[in-house]
């Protein structure tokens, strides 16, 4: 009974928050072109590209609706960051659509104040689905009073929590019918009736409980088959809460591979559909621009490192990126040649002797990393991210830094939230790895691209590159 409500509330919610696309379509093409509100477009307008627009935005929403989990109820019904997401991914599927459609050459047109008008109704109509769903609570608290009855297996703290929990489930409201007291548990729960396991079998008939969860804790685990024996006479749905010590996050799932049944314990930002198809998408993108409109400031970078100082114009140096994995980065030679254990090793100081005078005023300047650009077309990196250190040194602030191995989650960048804010260099790195980590929780596209104007105002006068 509990989970099959909150799966209707869900199903519902779903097919409400995907179909606003449409709904913000209907209403953005009424008033552009059926009405005399906005100024008159055409009066013979193919409608065939809107449709396939509204297809693609659709797809584009989709993804930025599991990103931002605007589909969990749970996350809607949450006091602070529901008009947050909605604006973020409202925001994130129309820079994808603009791009998209700035970059389309089907003969086609698109009004820019029906693409503007539905983007707005976009936003007006997710705002308006949060608002029917809390409408939806307050008449399901309403309609059901008592709501389901569950029996919970286990009697001790962890399950007076669970309870708890429970009685303050807003979707699917239920009420406590008792507790099952397992062997060796000190009773805590004290709001409802306690029998032993053996028990069971005379709540079967008569009791009219609607599920059971088992608020079992890690130590009795092993005897979960024997426990879902002795509770077999109850013909009602049984539940597991995992008790694993710790919070996990609600967007943590459990899956199964083959005959294996697992569970996320830890997952990152790399893993989602959006970071996996937009983020990639705009890195190729914005590196080829880059490298295609900088073409002639790379030749001639190329020819002054050349004819400045002897050695190779391409410098490569192992470093760590993604889940910890080695890969050459590539940027143009700013130093004379060295040892390479010199240069894996030693950190780069304000008028370090080693540079040359070419190489001073391409770091100053942040040129001599566009060849890194190519690194992100590979695939070894991204245009925003951590920036990605020698193996070495990563050992070394592994021992010495709390939580430096997590910037690894993620994609290192050629720009990053830590950069754009001055840490950069010779300066500390706890403050680095505090703003790599607040980057990691807070990925989205948007915060990409404001990285990204925020290097192009500050990068070219940053006092800590050198």
């Amino acid at each position: 009974m509990m989970r099959e409500r909150l799966k209707r509330a869900q199903f519902a919610f779903n097919l409400v928050v995907l179909f606003t696309p449409l709904a913000a379509f209907a209403i953005a093409g009424y008033l552009r072109f059926a009405t005399h509100w906005l100024p008159r477009y055409s009066s013979d307008v193919d409608p065939s590209p809107y449709f396939g627009l509204l297809v693609l935005t659709t797809i584009v929403w989709a993804i930025a609706v599991d990103h931002y989990e605007l589909a969990s109820i749970e996350n809607h019904l949450q006091a602070t960051g529901r008009i947050r997401r909605a604006l973020a991914a409202c925001i994130a599927t129309y820079v994808a659509i603009l791009a998209i459609t700035f970059f389309y050459r089907g003969g086609t047109t698109f009004s820019r104040l029906f693409i503007w008008s539905s983007g707005l109704g976009l936003l007006c109509f997710s705002l308006l689905a949060q608002a029917i769903l809390h409408w939806a609570r307050a008449r399901a608290r309403s309609r059901y009073d008592t709501g389901a009855k569950v029996l919970i297996v286990g009697a001790d703290e962890f399950a007076r929590r669970v309870a708890e929990s429970l009685l303050s489930e807003s979707v699917a409201p239920c009420t406590i019918a008792g507790f099952v007291k397992l062997a060796g548990q000190m009773v805590a729960a004290n709001n409802a009736p306690t029998w032993e396991l053996g028990d069971v079998e005379t709540l079967a008939i008569g009791n009219a409980v609607d599920d059971v969860v088992l608020a079992v804790p890690p130590t009795l685990l092993g005897e979960l088959s024997k426990i879902r024996r002795q509770l077999s006479a109850l013909c009602v749905p049984v539940r597991l809460v995992l008790d694993v010590g710790e919070p996990i996050d609600s967007s943590q799932r459990i899956f199964s591979v083959g005959d294996l049944l697992m569970m996320d314990l830890q997952d990152t930002p790399a893993e989602s559909v959006l970071y996996i198809t937009l983020k990639r998408a705009f890195d190729l993108a914005f590196s080829a621009a880059v490298l295609i409109l900088t073409a002639p400031v790379f030749v001639f970078i190329a020819f002054a490192v050349r004819l400045t100082s002897p050695g190779p114009i391409f410098f490569t140096q192992e470093r760590v990126g993604l889940n910890g994995k080695l890969f050459g980065m590539v940027i143009f030679r700013t130093m004379t040649v060295a040892p390479r254990t010199d240069s894996d090793t030693r950190w780069t100081v304000r008028n370090d002797p080693r540079c040359t005078r070419i190489g001073r005023l391409l770091r100053k300047t942040g040129l001599d990393e566009l060849p890194q650009f190519f690194n992100v077309l590979k695939g070894d990196m991204s245009v925003v991210g951590p920036r990605p250190e020698r193996p070495l040194l990563v050992q070394r602030f592994m021992q010495s830094v709390g939580n430096y191995n997590r910037r690894h989650y993620l994609k290192v960048g050629i720009t990053g939230w830590a950069q754009v804010n001055g840490w950069r260099g010779d300066t500390s790195i706890e403050k680095r790895i505090e703003y790599d980590l607040y980057y990691m929780r807070h990925w989205t596209l948007t915060f990409d691209l404001l990285i990204v104007v925020l290097t192009f105002l500050r990068g070219f006068t940053d006092k800590n590159a050198y």
